[in-house]
């Protein structure tokens, strides 16, 4: 199933780019961060922005994926606003709130701000890592579970404490 959620996702993503590289090494990245976490992770991992970031409905991804996965991307989904601020407000409340076995979505969300802080530093782009190290509070706040992904938490909050 990962395979056919990659495929989906980079048809989807069609020629959008992450930086100046293919949307995939993206995806490939979180997929790789969750991997050791099973399948159904490295599936929502594949999806995570497709709904948010494309012409892909919730709809879709349930008839195709299934029910848990869908509500895994509409977890990970933006919530609608005017500014980053607005909708990154209304999106934390919204994963604050999350438990239970949906609380994989929460791993991805953790994976994917990972590898866009990894992306950052490596790509040298001060200005967007200073954006997600200001949010980072709040981030952490909304998002952490203990025992959920301690280890991509220690490695956020070393990047968080080190810049």
């Amino acid at each position: 199933m990962k395979s056919k959620a990659r495929a989906f996702a980079i048809k989807a993503h069609k020629n959008q780019k992450y930086g100046d590289l293919p949307y995939s090494v993206h995806l490939d990245e979180v997929a790789k961060i969750v991997k050791s976490y099973g399948e159904t992770a490295e599936v929502v991992a594949f999806l995570h922005d497709v709904v948010e970031d494309t012409q892909v409905t919730l709809q879709e991804i349930e008839d195709i994926f299934g029910s848990f996965v869908s509500k895994c991307v509409e977890i990970l989904s933006d919530e609608p606003g005017e500014t980053r601020k607005i909708r990154k407000s209304a999106t934390y409340q919204k994963m604050s709130k999350v438990s239970g076995e949906e609380t994989l979505a929460l791993l991805v969300k953790a994976a994917d701000r990972l590898a866009n802080m990894r992306s950052c530093m490596k790509n040298k782009n001060q200005r967007l890592l200073d954006l997600y190290l200001s949010e980072y509070k709040i981030f952490k706040l909304s998002i952490y579970r203990p025992g959920l992904c301690d280890e991509i938490w220690l490695e956020l909050d070393n990047i968080n404490a080190n810049n």
